[in-house]
């Protein structure tokens, strides 16, 4: 069950270790490449302020983005920001947010996303703490898979499972960590059933594409590649 009061905590949590992290970066670290293809430290954190300011628009029944072009002219615009800017952005699209989140509403309401992609409100918050968490780690700054709070990961891990399921280019495919936690996933391929078994945070990379899955066991075939998300 969906807990809106946990998630809009949560995320702020989030944000505020990854303000407090990248306090301490300095303009020339910021400029630097992030583990995301073709992105700079720079383009994650512009990325994050438009993507509170987006999740606002869905939450007000607005369109997330004007369109495509726009998203990606706007991160490509925010990213060679000094420092100050960046955080000032940061810290204030996401006061923007929770703002926005903790306003009386009727959270059951079903929202649309980009791409026509549909949700409960509900579960608005839970998306806008998967981008601060993962993009933290995507900054490649001591920041990893293995530092997520546990209840997160696990979360995340049901999130991704439901998102691939009968997914029509991944086989049926068995989840497994090492704590007997199981998850059931893809289906719409044809092959399997396969087992994945490994940690929670290495399971977690291999599904939302952070890792290779080298660390992890498959049993029943091989590792089932999975589309990018």
């Amino acid at each position: 069950m969906i807990d809106h009061a946990h998630d809009l905590d949560a995320v702020r949590e989030a944000t505020d270790r990854l303000l407090s992290a990248t306090g301490k970066l300095d303009d020339a670290e910021l400029a630097q490449p992030s583990r995301l293809p073709g992105w700079s430290r720079g383009h994650v954190l512009a990325h994050l302020s438009r993507n509170a300011d987006a999740l606002v628009n869905v939450l007000q029944g607005r369109p997330m983005y004007a369109d495509s072009e726009t998203r990606d002219r706007d991160i490509e615009r925010g990213a060679p920001r000094p420092k100050a800017e960046q955080l000032a952005d940061l810290a204030g699209s996401a006061t923007r947010f929770v703002e926005a989140a903790s306003a009386p509403a009727d959270w059951s309401r079903t929202v649309t996303m980009r791409n026509g992609v549909t949700d409960s409100a509900s579960r608005i918050p839970f998306r806008r703490r998967i981008e601060v968490e993962l993009h933290h780690v995507d900054l490649g700054i001591g920041y990893e898979l293995e530092d997520l709070p546990e209840e997160f990961v696990t979360r995340e891990i049901d999130f991704l499972a439901e998102r691939f399921d009968g997914h029509p280019d991944v086989v049926s495919t068995g989840v497994s960590d090492d704590q007997g936690r199981t998850w059931t996933t893809g289906g719409g391929a044809a092959g399997g059933p396969v087992t994945v078994r490994g940690t929670a945070p290495e399971l977690l990379g291999w599904l939302c594409g952070r890792r290779d899955g080298s660390a992890l066991t498959a049993e029943g075939g091989p590792l089932p590649a999975l589309p990018p998300l």
